[in-house]
């Protein structure tokens, strides 16, 4: 499990690996440090930073631009170092700008020890992929903006996800032609948002077979539910799911804190929750303490 003690091999480099393989890669959304560890304790081989998760869990608020780049890269370094070396995949929205911004929004990124990042062709401020309302910018700054992208990493293990929203503005023709337009500019993975029935899922999956390809498994979105083994046949290469830890614990706390305000403490709700002891040696308390032992005062 990553921690004070982990292993310094690339995030990224493992990614390429996963990538590599024959069989969907499966990262859970972690809206901070201790969900995605919770992912990395699951056996998950990746995480997947939610910009939906992020401004909810940091600002209590909706997933509609609020957070800047530099939030959003505390936030992708915190999750990285809790689960380091197990890569973590973030969202960098539209890369807070234009393609100059988008170059500092790949070194930041890069520089938090996130495994990749996905940029988006929505106009600022955007919005959640499944919320209605979104607009996106021209396809020909698109281009620019994944140049930019793949001309700014310092390692050429970085992985750029080219993540197209044009499927709720233009439809999925448009949206089609905008992917291969930015895999041609030099993108990694494609990530076409939100198709609306099981036979776009099939279209966007025959349309770029041997391309590296995202599926977002939102739970209430635009996207029907599609099975692993679905997934799997059509090729899919990282199936990311957003939702899943944020509405979970949501709904636990809520349990909880009903249950304390109905009776004044939470003796009705106790055996339900982790033991204190289990909690803290999840969250490493044993490993601070071999540290204490290497370092603490008494060694001479």
């Amino acid at each position: 499990m990553g921690g004070f003690l982990a292993s310094a091999s690339s995030p990224a480099a493992a990614f390429r690996r996963l990538m590599a393989g024959d069989k969907p890669i499966l990262a859970p959304g972690a809206f901070d440090a201790l969900s995605a560890r919770l992912v990395e304790e699951a056996g998950f081989q990746a995480v997947y930073m939610t910009g939906f998760g992020a401004s909810a869990s940091v600002l209590g608020r909706p997933d509609v631009g609020l957070l800047t780049m530099k939030e959003m890269a505390d936030h992708a370094r915190q999750l990285a170092a809790a689960v380091s070396p197990i890569p973590v995949i973030a969202d960098a929205d539209t890369g807070y700008g234009n393609a100059i911004n988008v170059v500092r929004t790949v070194r930041e990124y890069e520089a938090t020890g996130v495994a990749g990042l996905h940029l988006e062709d929505q106009v600022t401020p955007k919005r959640c992929g499944h919320m209605a309302g979104k607009e996106v910018i021209s396809s020909q700054e698109m281009v620019g903006k994944i140049h930019a992208a793949v001309d700014a990493r310092q390692s050429p293990d970085f992985v750029i996800i080219a993540r197209t929203d044009a499927r709720a503005v233009e439809g999925l023709q448009s949206a089609l032609e905008r992917a291969q337009q930015y895999l041609e500019a030099g993108a990694d993975m494609l990530f076409v948002e939100a198709p609306e029935s099981l036979e776009e899922i099939t279209i966007v999956a025959n349309a770029f077979r041997g391309t590296p390809l995202v599926f977002n498994w939102a739970e209430g979105g635009k996207t029907p539910p599609i099975s692993y083994e679905e997934l799997r046949k059509l090729e899919y290469s990282l199936v990311i799911f957003p939702l899943s830890t944020l509405l979970s614990a949501t709904k636990a706390m809520r349990s909880v804190l009903t249950s304390i305000a109905s009776i004044g403490t939470p003796t009705a709700v106790t055996d339900s929750l982790v033991p204190f002891g289990e909690f803290l040696d999840f969250i490493g308390l044993p490993e601070v303490r071999t540290l204490e032992q290497e370092y603490g005062s008494s060694k001479s």
